[in-house]
C-alpha cells in the first residue's frame, strides 16, 4: 500500500476540549482559537504577506479517531445531517472516518504575531479540536474558491438555531465566573452560539435528557426543550 507521510506544523488551540459539541462545518460560530507553530515553521518570514488575505484553508488531521481499523475501508457512512441512519459514501460527506484521516476548513485570519519564542496565527471561525494537528496553511482566493452557484445536496442549507437560555442554577454561576475573571462575555457569547445549533446527535430528541459538554474550563450541562436549549449549570 502506498503512504504519504506529512509534516506537522503546528497544534490547534481552541475552546472545543471534545468531539460533542463542535460545530458541524467551519465558521457557524465565531469562536477565537490559534495555531502554535512548531519548529522549524514558526519562523514569521513564512507568514509574510498573508496579512493582505482575509480567510485561510486549514489543512489538519483527524487525530481522535481512536476506534477507526486503518486497515479497512469502510465506502459508507452515516452523516449527521441525514439523521444518523442513512448511509451514503464517504466520498460524498466530510466524516472524519476515511482512508486519510484529514480534513479541510476555511478560517477567517486576524493576526500572526510572536508570543515569546513562539509563532502563533489567530483565527475567528474554527472547527477543530483542541490539540489537532495542522499540517498546511494556505491562503483563501475568493475568485477561484468561492462557487457562487455550487450545489451541495443534503448540507445545502445553514442548519437551524435554537434559542438559548439559563436557568436561574446556571444565571448565578455564570455572574460569579464573569465576577471572578474566570470566564469572559465573549466566551459566554461563544458558548450560547455553539449550544443554539443543537451539538445532539440527529437521532436523539429526549426532552428529559441532561447533556454534557466540556467547552473551554466549562463543563456545561443542558437540555433540549422543543426550540431551546436550556442550560443548567456550569
Amino acid at each position: 500500500m502506498n503512504e504519504l507521510t506529512l509534516p506537522i506544523i503546528g497544534y490547534m488551540h481552541s475552546p472545543y476540549q471534545e468531539k460533542f459539541g463542535i460545530p458541524r462545518q467551519p465558521n457557524l460560530v465565531q469562536v477565537e482559537s490559534y495555531i502554535e507553530m512548531v519548529g522549524p515553521y514558526n519562523d514569521l518570514l513564512a507568514f509574510e504577506g498573508i496579512e493582505a488575505f482575509s480567510h485561510l484553508w486549514l489543512i489538519w488531521q483527524f487525530h481522535e479517531n481512536k476506534h477507526q481499523d486503518t486497515n479497512k475501508f469502510r465506502p459508507q457512512v452515516r452523516p449527521p445531517r441525514l439523521g444518523g441512519n442513512q448511509k451514503i459514501g464517504v466520498f460524498a460527506t466530510r466524516s472524519m472516518y476515511r482512508p486519510s484521516p484529514i480534513g479541510l476548513s476555511v478560517v477567517q485570519l486576524k493576526e500572526v504575531k510572536k508570543v515569546g519564542k513562539n509563532v502563533r496565527v489567530y483565527l475567528n471561525g474554527s472547527d477543530l479540536l483542541d490539540g489537532t494537528p495542522i499540517v498546511d496553511i494556505k491562503p483563501y482566493i475568493q475568485y477561484s474558491d468561492a462557487i457562487i452557484d455550487a450545489q451541495s445536496a443534503y448540507a445545502q442549507d445553514e442548519p437551524d438555531r435554537k434559542s438559548v437560555i439559563w436557568t436561574e442554577q446556571a444565571e448565578q454561576q455564570k455572574q460569579q465566573l464573569l465576577l471572578n475573571g474566570k470566564i469572559s462575555v465573549q466566551l459566554v457569547q461563544e458558548l450560547e452560539q455553539v449550544l443554539s445549533l443543537d451539538p445532539r446527535p440527529a437521532y436523539q430528541d429526549d426532552e428529559g435528557r441532561i447533556y454534557g459538554m466540556k467547552f473551554a474550563d466549562l463543563d456545561v450541562r443542558f437540555k433540549i426543550v422543543g426550540d431551546r436549549v436550556k442550560i443548567q449549570e456550569l
